[in-house]
């Protein structure tokens, strides 16, 4: 259904488009969800306005680690009994949650935001794999877990990492059983990631 007069109804579609670009949401999906909105105004629609613009004004990237905050450092990155010396690689900052979820990692993060691709190539600046030899540097880490998704890319990037890094004096792991080929780490349950974790092995 497309409406066609101006009043309101182009900024409903516009509305649409946006949603659909959301993860799990098609335009079918997305239409129903903003038609609820539309329809319960006062207890969706206006909260949910206010929020978004409360997070888009007040939530930035973490300065060490690339996690979502409203500090320049996240509370991670600026917590005192975490271990410094070891840092675990992850795609984006739904993985690092997952990991948070399973409770099982006691160290800091790296948070890489965009993979390599065999269509695209390698940009060093945006994996900003500086970042980590700073904090190498700085905090003597002693390890490095690559937890990337087992895909190609996933792969190619820590092959990547690897190489870039490895005149710096740390071990690399990498996540080990339960974590399926193709398997991507926001999607594993915690037992999964635990057991992942627990087995990490050398690379």
């Amino acid at each position: 259904m497309k409406f066609h007069n101006h009043n309101g109804e182009n900024e409903v579609e516009t509305l649409i488009a946006i949603m659909a670009k959301l993860p799990g949401l098609g335009p079918r999906s997305a239409r129903r969800a903003v038609i609820r909105m539309l329809e319960k105004k006062e207890i969706i629609m206006e909260p949910l306005a206010k929020i978004l613009n409360l997070v888009t004004e007040k939530i930035k990237n973490c300065n060490q680690c690339g996690n979502f905050s409203i500090d320049s450092v996240c509370t991670i990155c600026s917590d005192n009994s975490r271990n410094k010396k070891i840092i675990c690689v992850v795609q984006d900052v739904a993985d690092l949650w997952a990991m948070e979820r399973s409770q099982i990692f006691d160290g800091v993060y790296h948070v890489l935001g965009n993979y390599s691709s065999s269509y695209i190539g390698i940009n060093l600046e945006e994996l900003e794999i500086e970042k980590i030899s700073n904090r190498i540097e700085k905090n003597g880490v002693k390890e490095i877990i690559l937890a990337l998704d087992a895909t190609i890319n996933g792969q190619t990037t820590a092959n990547y990492i690897i190489e870039k890094l490895k005149n710096t004096p740390v071990n690399f792991s990498s996540l080990a059983h339960g974590v399926p080929v193709g398997g991507e780490l926001d999607y594993l349950d915690d037992g999964t990631i635990r057991a992942a974790f627990s087995a990490r092995k050398p690379v």
